[in-house]
This record gives C-alpha cells, structure tokens and sequence, in this order.
C-alpha cells in the first residue's frame, strides 16, 4: 500500500532555497537534477522504510540524492499508523549532525 508523502514547511523552504542556490531557473541541467531530487522524494510513497536510519536519531531515515561532493540529505519519518512520510528537512550531507531545534515544525 502506498504512504502519502507529506513535506513540511520547513522542508519546502529548503527546496525553495536550493533551486535558488542552483540557479535551476537558469540552467537546464540544474533544473534536471532539481527535478530528479523531488522525484527521489517523492518515490517515498512506496517503500519508505528502504533509506536508513539517520544517525541522529533512531526515529528518522535518510534518503540521499546526487554525488560526491554534492549530496543532499532528505530526513524524514515514517507514521506507519497513518500510512504516511513527513519530510522534515533537506541539508547538503556535508553540513554538521542536524540537532532537535533543526527539525521543529513551524505552524
């Protein structure tokens, strides 16, 4: 059975601010690769439980998309109950270990 795939507040400004960083409305293949990362997300919806745990936290996974050096984190959880995976927050992996005021959600 497919999880619908929720992603935050949080996460979409993180979407919003990578497209801007990667000049996706200017280049073609940052908008290919931009795309490619929601798709990746959104793949979500069948096996969630594929990605591994973070290691931040035993109750979060991890998808990771695109290549070295390049190579951004989606954490995420999975509400097994409701059949669904919030999207909390994507990070560049390079960044430091994501602490608990990271993943807050915003009303």
């Amino acid at each position: 059975m497919a999880y619908l795939v929720n992603i935050t507040p949080r996460a979409e400004r993180d979407l919003a601010g990578l497209y801007r960083q990667i000049n996706a409305e200017y280049s073609g293949a940052a908008l290919k690769w931009y795309r490619g990362l929601k798709e990746a997300i959104l793949s979500l919806e069948e096996h969630p439980n594929r990605c591994p745990l973070t290691r931040e936290s035993d109750k979060l996974r991890h998808l990771l998309y695109g290549s070295k050096p390049h190579i951004y984190r989606v954490i995420y959880h999975v509400l097994e109950k409701q059949k669904r995976v919030e999207v909390l927050h994507i990070r560049h992996g390079a960044r430091r270990k994501i602490k608990s005021s990271d993943l807050e959600q915003e009303v």
